[in-house]
């Protein structure tokens, strides 16, 4: 018999709100984190908008100043968020217990503004000018790394780059550690600071984004009939995993139980979804659950907002729900928060948690004129009281790779 995986705690650092408190306060009030970008000119670029982390993050809050000042973004999100969750599991790491605390961080792209500024000071000042903190800031594993050394977790450690899906699967190996006994304790999440012009233009090239630049906060819709791409979005999001019996002894709070994961390959297209992805990866989470189609309560979808995906994430859930889909609420917390990429299923993961743990779905905001193929619950606008024992959450990623991952009330 697996052992069991619980959630105890949560840190959030995203466009909506710092720490657990105001990012569910933000959910539940609707808003919108997206605005005209401030960390760069944006006015050469076809979109100008993104979900940029709240005015009031202070790095050094977290970390040591000297630190946070020669450490990429994606670092300082993530280390941030790691300490929130601790301090709000108010688990105490000391040396005893150090080799049973394990780290498995995530993220897409990694030290992307280390990179784009490096490459401009070499080409205009040479390779003399590099810093030797480069290579550390670009690398996708130190988010892991820094938290590792700085909170005194020397279990399992690595890092999980598999696009949109990154910190979908990190939550499926942080838990596949626990289950087989490597670790008691899992730090685990995604972050991702992808804000720089490089990338927006990479994906305005793709046509993958909204250009509604006039209208930042009504930006991401979706499965609205007028959706027009999706928003990109810097963030973290860290959860603290542990065994429920190491759990319970130390009177920890609960938010939820970890109960199973699916993934899957489209073996399709390396930018458009297929339907027998999702569909396996959905199906997969039930199977190593063993609970039924009918036992989910709700669904926090992918939900990004594109065409091609919102149609396909709901073709998919009618094919694994069969008619009862129409009965299951569903919504898409982009629609607020934007896409954090490889950070993005770590958000809706501790998402889940919070509702199951409040009884409240969160809603899809911007659903003004539903598009007809997509027609299900979504739950516009307004967030919706409703006893959760069992819901599904969905990551899926560039290259065909899909995540599902299913959450249950702690009993």
């Amino acid at each position: 018999m697996k052992r069991r995986v619980v959630v105890t705690g949560i840190g959030f650092v995203t466009p909506i709100g710092l720490g657990v408190k105001n990012t569910w306060n933000a959910l539940l009030e609707g808003k919108s984190g997206v605005s005209t970008i401030t960390k760069f000119d944006p006015s050469e670029l076809k979109t100008q908008i993104a979900g940029q982390v709240t005015d009031n993050f202070n790095p050094h809050d977290y970390m040591d100043a000297k630190e946070a000042n020669r450490s990429d973004d994606f670092i300082l999100f993530s280390m941030a968020a790691a300490k929130m969750a601790i301090d709000d599991s108010q688990l105490e790491i000391d040396d005893e217990l150090s080799e049973r605390v394990g780290t498995v961080v995530s993220s897409g792209i990694g030290g992307m503004k280390s990179y784009y500024d490096t490459f401009k000071v070499m080409d205009s000042r040479g390779p003399g000018r590099i810093s030797p903190f480069f290579i550390p800031n670009i690398v996708t594993n130190m988010a892991a790394g820094y938290i590792s050394i700085n909170f005194n977790a020397k279990g399992p450690n690595c890092c999980t780059t598999t696009a949109c899906a990154a910190s979908g699967h990190a939550i499926t190996m942080a838990s596949y550690f626990i289950q087989r006994g490597d670790a008691d304790v899992m730090i685990v999440g995604g972050t991702e600071a992808p804000l720089i012009p490089l990338t927006v233009a990479g994906f305005n090239a793709m046509k993958a984004l909204s250009t509604r630049n006039d209208d930042p906060s009504t930006a991401s819709r979706p499965f609205d009939k007028d959706r027009d791409g999706f928003i990109l979005s810097e963030g973290s999001a860290m959860l603290i995993l542990e065994e429920v019996e190491f759990a319970k002894k130390r009177g920890a709070r609960i938010y939820s139980e970890i109960l199973g994961s699916g993934m899957s390959g489209d073996g399709f297209h390396i930018t458009a979804p297929s339907l027998s992805g999702p569909v396996r990866s959905m199906q997969a989470a039930l199977k190593d659950s063993s609970v039924n189609p009918d036992d989910i309560d709700y669904i926090n979808a992918h939900g990004t907002s594109t065409q091609l995906n919102d149609v396909n994430e709901t073709n998919a859930i009618k094919k694994v729900f069969g008619d009862n889909a129409y009965n299951i609420p569903v919504s898409s917390t982009k629609s607020m928060t934007g896409h954090m990429l490889g950070a993005a299923g770590a958000v809706e993961t501790a998402i889940c948690s919070l509702a199951i743990y409040n009884s409240v779905i969160p809603p899809t905001i911007n659903l003004f004129n539903p598009d007809p193929e997509c027609d299900l619950d979504y739950v516009p606008f307004e967030p919706r009281e409703k006893k959760i024992k069992t819901v599904l959450s969905n990551s899926y990623g560039f290259g065909g790779t899909n995540s599902s991952i299913t959450i249950q009330q702690f009993s």
